[in-house]
């Protein structure tokens, strides 16, 4: 079972870079904004995508200029948000994202929903990575389908992410 699991978990993280890398990009570009400007990268991770949040904030190679977001929170104009919920539908993100496009504050967002018509929080942030995690890797004993990493496809998005934001930021240095 081992081995299957590693072969789907590979097979997803394939598909993730070949279908956002150019999503992928867009989003450290809209990260570094803040950073080169006078903002701030306010990382608001919701569920099990709090994972990202704390590995940007206390991992061994930080993401510089990120703090996590905080619930009511003052986010300025100069501030950008990058947005992770394992659903394009969780109330939370779809009530923050709201607010920040109410706000006329640019803001990238991840979800495993692939873009679609009927995908507000795509529609409404200025970019959007898809996991495209939208059921289990592996066959169930009763035919269902199981085991759905949503934090390691969103860390891998991270790590992704935060190359490219690196490389933007050290060239502004």
């Amino acid at each position: 079972m081992m081995k299957i699991l590693t072969t789907q978990i590979g097979g997803l993280l394939q598909r993730i870079a070949a279908n956002g890398e150019e999503s992928i990009e867009e989003t450290a570009r809209l990260l570094a904004q803040a950073t080169i400007g006078e903002g701030r990268v306010i990382i608001a991770g919701f569920g099990e995508m709090g994972a990202v949040t704390a590995t940007a904030l206390t991992s061994v190679e930080p993401f510089k200029g990120a703090i996590r977001y905080v619930e009511g929170m003052d986010i300025e104009s100069a501030d950008r948000v990058w947005l992770l919920s394992r659903s394009a539908e969780d109330e939370r993100a779809l009530s923050l994202a709201q607010m920040l496009a109410e706000r006329f504050i640019p803001f990238a967002a991840l979800s495993a929903d692939k873009p679609a018509e009927e995908n507000m929080l795509e529609d409404l942030s200025y970019t959007y990575v898809s996991t495209g995690l939208t059921r289990g890797l592996l066959p169930g004993e009763n035919g269902e389908r199981i085991v759905q990493p949503h934090a390691i496809a969103a860390l891998f998005v991270y790590e992704a992410v935060k190359l490219a934001y690196d490389e933007m930021i050290s060239d502004e240095d």
